[in-house]
């Protein structure tokens, strides 16, 4: 095994996860949570999104919450951009990595993003050049990795191609990305084993969701494999919008509970990173879907009765 000292979690609570809520997030609130987030000691969080409005409305305040963020220098704020138009909107507010996202299939790709995978990379090329001149970190998410919710199984050696496609643009990390959570150990091992014959094992990141309860295992087997890359979400929240049966991504709770307990360092206070779910999970008025963060909070509420 090739276990990893650390491992570095990108936390995409405040992008991936509001982006799927119906009740609007003010953008004090985002900004509230992202602080929250940082203190915990999340040193990688995506901060939202320059997509249409019309389609992830949620992210329409981007701008703003970006503009009322303070972060420190070893804090890291990430955004997802489509296009050269959400390039522009985000070296104008300053961060200092972007992400793209393109797709396993074909047909998620055009229900996603509207075009082909090779139109996509097309429309990414000047994108990525661009953000590299500009000396910005561009992170390339694949979706479906695991299975797609309208062709079903995935080749493994269809999403290495992908991956080699988006590292030779530019993109310098890859995020794997099982979007409906259909995925089990030893496919994620086997899927890390294919693309890490096309893109080093430094570059590749994990994007596990968990709608058949499966990520924390995925997440692990690939972490044997030699994995340093996690994403997760505070509370567990979100999923894809455009992902039908897609329920949220596997909580950050769970993560840093899971590889702390492994002897796995993550650099995460693990009852700041509680808080920060009960602040915002109070704000939708939903429950905290991160098991972890449920168990101690009732060991809290024993220890300390109100």
């Amino acid at each position: 095994m090739k276990i990893p000292q650390r491992v570095r979690i990108v936390e995409v609570g405040p992008r991936d996860g509001l982006q799927n809520e119906s009740a609007m997030v003010p953008a004090e609130a985002k900004v509230a949570l992202i602080e929250k987030l940082a203190a915990a000691g999340l040193c990688d969080i995506e901060a939202g999104s320059f997509v249409s409005a019309n389609r992830v409305p949620q992210m329409a305040d981007t701008k703003l919450v970006l503009a009322r963020l303070r972060p420190p220098p070893h804090v890291h704020f990430s955004v997802l951009v489509p296009n050269m138009r959400g390039l522009e909107e985000a070296l104008a507010c300053g961060v200092r990595g972007v992400a793209i996202f393109a797709a396993a299939t074909e047909t998620f790709s055009k229900e996603n993003i509207g075009c082909s995978i090779a139109e996509s990379l097309a429309r990414y090329a000047p994108v990525v050049e661009a953000a590299v001149g500009a000396g910005l970190e561009v992170r390339g998410y694949i979706s479906c990795a695991l299975g797609c919710p309208y062709e079903g199984e995935v080749a493994p050696r269809a999403v290495a191609t992908l991956a080699r496609d988006l590292a030779a643009l530019g993109a310098g990390e890859i995020s794997l990305g099982d979007t409906i959570g259909v995925g089990a150990p030893l496919e994620a091992r086997r899927l890390v084993e294919q693309v890490g014959r096309d893109v080093p094992l430094s570059q590749i990141a994990v994007h596990f969701h968990d709608t058949y309860g499966q990520a924390l295992a995925n997440i692990f087997a690939c972490v044997e494999m030699g994995v340093a890359v996690v994403d997760a979400s505070v509370a567990g929240l979100g999923g894809c919008p455009f992902a039908p049966g897609a329920s949220g991504n596997v909580a950050t709770e769970d993560v840093v509970y899971m590889l702390e307990r492994s002897g796995i360092e993550t650099g995460v206070d693990l009852a700041a990173l509680i808080d920060a779910g009960v602040f915002i999970c109070d704000r939708l008025g939903r429950e905290n879907q991160s098991r972890v963060a449920r168990a101690l909070l009732a060991k809290r509420r024993r220890n300390h009765p109100a």
